[in-house]
């Protein structure tokens, strides 16, 4: 997601290079290429019912795995609130606005994850900004009360605390992997163009995705999961500011959403099992084009990204979503993402060696993220308005 910071530091920034040529080379050898025409694997179109509304800049949407078919929408200032049956709970779930520092455009609680076997274990985890220099990344674990609507805030337990150099590009995403790890989100840092080329260095946990195992006991907060790469918490690198990234829930495939800086926005896939030391190329590449390294194309060994648009027609920011497996089969494997600034939502499935994507929805929206319930049934969040809408076809 870019709000305000990002929108003007997109604007402001320019590229070095931008290797179409290149481009096209990658893809006929061995990329799998994207096509935009019309398939009969898309719906025409999509509808977006609203299901809840009077959420205060709403940044995550999900749910608990638990039975108990809650949604959980995260607000950017601190609060946690449940959705039930289209009604939002007249108690927040948590309040941390007090430890969370959310006046940054990007800034604020960003991320939410409940582990597998979440009803008995009772514990979650969030990512968030803290009021300590200009916001530094936190990750924390926080236990559910006797009450299973309400949390209880003093169970803090910090697990991880990353310096933020900007206020902007924090990140924030975070998922249990079919692994059972806990994958987190990092942005390369803020400012433009990644200033300490953060996203390339793999001695600073910005700019990446880690993975982190939270599930043995001990002392420690978290261990290295055996097959971490680089033996540190590092799982992939060269990323921007991830916004949203998500594991299919019936293949375990990756899927991963990276914000561009000037032209172009991307997404990127791993299949079930791999990415793991993967180079998605920033900040000598934005996208499949070069940015700050004119000789970018005889780098070997990058994941280049199987979808990406340029900027026009409004767009400026990809926010990532969910692979759809809910119960409306015209949906069904299709990949789902958007553009905070447009409001423009495109569909995306493999289909044999290619890859297909279709626009399918051209709203009024600042679509900051995508949500699935327990059943697979997709949702998204409008950060102006504060509406939650379900995902369905005509």
């Amino acid at each position: 997601m870019k709000k305000g910071d990002a929108v003007a530091f997109k604007l402001s920034g320019a590229l070095c290079a931008v290797a179409a040529v290149f481009a096209m080379a990658l893809y006929s050898s061995g990329e799998a290429p994207v096509s935009a025409r019309r398939v009969a694997s898309f719906p025409a179109s999509i509808t977006l019912t609203p299901v809840a509304r009077g959420f205060d800049n709403p940044t995550t949407i999900a749910n608990a795995g638990d039975g108990s078919n809650r949604l959980f929408v995260l607000e950017q200032k601190g609060i946690v609130k449940i959705v039930r049956n289209g009604v939002v709970a007249a108690t927040p779930f948590l309040d941390i606005t007090d430890i969370v520092k959310s006046k940054g455009s990007e800034q604020g609680l960003l991320g939410i994850a409940f582990p597998p076997g979440f009803a008995t274990s009772r514990v979650f985890y969030l990512n968030y900004t803290n009021s300590s220099g200009v916001g530094n990344t936190v990750v924390a674990r926080f236990t559910v009360s006797a009450d299973p609507d309400r949390a209880d805030p003093a169970s803090r337990k910090e697990l991880l605390r990353i310096t933020q150099p900007f206020a902007n590009h924090n990140g924030g995403q975070l998922a249990f992997g079919p692994d059972g790890n806990l994958y987190i989100g990092t942005g390369d840092g803020g400012s433009g163009g990644d200033p300490f080329g953060n996203g390339q260095r793999l001695t600073t946990l910005l700019g990446k995705i880690l993975r982190i195992d939270v599930r043995s006991p001990g002392s420690a907060p978290y261990l290295i999961p055996a097959g971490n790469p680089f033996k540190n918490e590092i799982w992939a690198y060269g990323l921007r500011n991830p916004w949203r990234f998500s594991f299919d829930r019936a293949t375990g495939e990756l899927y991963l959403a990276d914000v561009g800086q000037n032209v172009v926005e991307e997404i990127d896939f791993q299949p079930a099992g791999a990415g793991a030391g993967a180079n998605y190329g920033w900040n000598f590449m934005e996208g499949s084009s070069c940015y700050s390294s004119p000789g970018c194309n005889s780098r070997p060994g990058l994941t280049l990204p199987v979808a990406e648009y340029r900027h026009g027609r409004g767009d400026c920011s990809v926010t990532g979503g969910y692979v759809y497996r809910g119960r409306i089969a015209a949906l069904r494997g299709i990949y789902f993402y958007g553009d905070y600034c447009s409001g423009r939502i495109w569909g995306l499935r493999r289909t044999g060696t290619r890859w297909e994507k279709q626009l399918l929805k051209d709203s009024n929206l600042s679509i900051s993220t995508f949500g699935e319930d327990e059943t697979g049934e997709l949702y998204l969040a409008d950060h102006a308005s504060g509406t939650v809408y379900r995902v369905g076809a005509p």
